[in-house]
């Protein structure tokens, strides 16, 4: 991905302003169609009827878009009052896509931080997450960069993620595991090394209202 130095915006100039971008990569869609054409046929569909003619062009179109995170603004803000608690974003969505089987995940993130000189906006929480999400992935791998990528940028003096997902490679093929959830987390900085805050980050994030987290986190 291309990250741009930080630009100060502003009268006073004060608030750092970054355009987040994921490397540009050319996508030939004709290619990709052509391609998938070629992968049904082989695996015995006939692509000549009228429920399966346009499938190849979707295919293509579908994953262009899972491989492709959209671009933002990277905004943060002063922090007013003197706040220095743990901040929480909870359930951000996730919508990935299993490197092995290219068979999608998905679920949910909880991304908290210990704010350092500024605030994050909260939407850009769900970018960050969306950043690493849109591409082929493990889970284990999205779950650090996330944490990496916001202890880098916003100099925070903890951060933790949390992802719970249900992934299609497990659950519609192979054993099978219709339900099965995988939990990962990374901690880092004040998260990782006191006790007492990284109780509370788990215990905010088993808060979630999707099934069975609470019983994965302690």
């Amino acid at each position: 991905m291309s990250l741009p130095q930080p630009e100060t915006v502003g009268p006073a100039a004060t608030a750092p302003a970054l355009r987040v971008v994921h490397d540009a990569v050319e996508v030939d869609l004709p290619r990709a169609e052509a391609a998938a054409a070629d992968l049904l046929t082989a695996l015995g569909l006939d692509i000549r009827t009228e429920g399966l003619a346009r499938t190849p062009a979707r295919m293509a179109a579908a994953f262009a878009e899972m491989f492709q995170p959209r671009a933002f603004d990277l905004t943060t803000f002063p922090i007013d009052e003197g706040y220095d608690e743990l901040v929480l974003a909870h359930s951000l969505p996730v919508h990935s896509v299993c490197e092995h089987h290219l068979l999608p995940f998905v679920g949910v993130a909880h991304v908290g931080y210990l704010p350092g000189a500024r605030i994050l906006g909260l939407s850009k929480l769900a970018r960050v997450v969306e950043l690493f999400a849109r591409r082929p992935q493990v889970q284990e791998r999205l779950t650090r960069q996330v944490a990496d990528w916001l202890h880098e940028n916003l100099s925070p003096r903890g951060v933790g993620v949390v992802v719970e997902a249900e992934h299609m490679c497990m659950t519609v093929r192979g054993v099978q595991a219709v339900g099965a959830t995988t939990v990962t987390s990374a901690l880092l900085g004040q998260l990782r090394e006191d006790a007492a805050t990284r109780a509370e980050f788990f215990s905010l994030a088993a808060r979630s209202p999707r099934r069975g987290l609470g019983g994965h986190l302690g």
